[in-house]
């Protein structure tokens, strides 16, 4: 089996703080990794440095065969997609998150492909033209999680995406994550501290004061 990511001796510092520490990870193609331990202990420090949104301070981080620093960031993102805690929507409507995607790769819209991914997470097809101050909590996470993916990428880093969600959102959420790794063999990471979440992983590392104790 190939591997997507090859993490070697990877730190991270700020000044004389230390967050991460020699971290050693190898991720297989179409993994679904669980990252958990307690808080502030290093694990959305570990996916922002593979989204790129932090640079490592020690160490390196391999790729798809290839140094992450020899990529264009632009070019590397939408390869490794990362999914932000609070979901971070813009514009007006859902409409204007959905579109962007297509706007980014100078291509047209494709209205019936967004009304498809909006119904895969039980969201009617009129919440295309919903105002986004209208949204629920949970109905923002899924518009945040399909915009990611309506051009799936490699990696889908997943920061604590159902922490607040309510049981049946949760579950919707789930559903989604689990047909993109198992259908669409997209390699997922995903932090969390939920229980659940926890005892359903294939492959579990927990990271605790910035060090990787546990991989089974």
């Amino acid at each position: 089996m190939s591997t997507i990511f090859e993490i070697k001796n990877l730190g991270y510092q700020i000044d004389t703080k230390e967050i991460l520490h020699d971290v050693n990870l190898s991720v297989p193609t179409g993994d679904f990794l669980t990252i958990t331990g307690p808080s502030g202990g290093g694990k959305s420090t570990l996916l922002r440095l593979l989204a790129t949104l932090l640079t490592p301070t020690a160490g390196s981080i391999i790729f798809d065969q290839k140094p992450q620093a020899d990529y264009d960031k632009i070019a590397y993102r939408r390869e490794v997609s990362y999914c932000f805690q609070q979901p971070s929507l813009f514009g007006e409507t859902v409409l204007d998150n959905l579109s962007f995607p297509y706007e980014i790769r100078n291509q047209a819209f494709d209205e019936a492909k967004a009304i498809e991914a909006l119904q895969s997470v039980d969201l009617a097809a009129d919440n295309l033209h919903k105002p986004i101050t209208e949204l629920s909590g949970g109905e923002r996470q899924r518009v945040a999680l399909i915009r990611n993916v309506l051009f799936p990428p490699k990696v889908l880093l997943l920061d604590e995406v159902s922490t607040g969600l309510d049981a049946d959102t949760k579950a919707i959420v789930h559903r989604l994550i689990q047909h993109l790794n198992q259908d669409q063999h997209i390699t997922v990471l995903s932090v969390t501290h939920d229980d659940s979440e926890i005892q359903a992983a294939d492959r579990l590392v927990t990271i605790n004061h910035g060090t990787l104790e546990v991989a089974s």
